[in-house]
């Protein structure tokens, strides 16, 4: 039988990881990957803390989990809320066109 340690835990949060930094570089265009990808990033640090919380007994990382989990369904939140509004002022979401926010 087969068993997963946490290797295989570190090997599958690295590769979310990955996709989320590659979906980040490779398009700038759409705001709606760029926040997917951000949510990527951070379930990946998630897994690395709840694995290593079970690898060492330790309740902390699960709880710093929770908090992760908490402020990210919040900028998600508040992200879509701002993309929402801005297109209906604007009616484009390009992101090389969100600079006009600026001052």
């Amino acid at each position: 039988m087969i068993s997963i340690g946490l290797g295989h835990y570190l090997t599958l949060a690295a590769i979310i990881f990955t996709i989320g930094i590659v979906g980040l570089f490779l398009n700038r265009k759409n705001i709606i990957v760029i926040l997917m990808s951000i949510e990527l990033i951070l379930l990946a640090v998630n897994i690395n803390l709840v694995s290593f919380s079970i690898f060492l007994n330790d309740i902390s990382g699960q709880i710093f989990t929770l908090f992760i989990l908490t402020v990210a369904a919040a900028e998600a939140a508040i992200g879509l809320a701002i993309i929402v509004v801005y297109y209906r002022n604007s009616s484009t979401i390009d992101v090389e066109k969100i600079d006009s926010l600026k001052g």
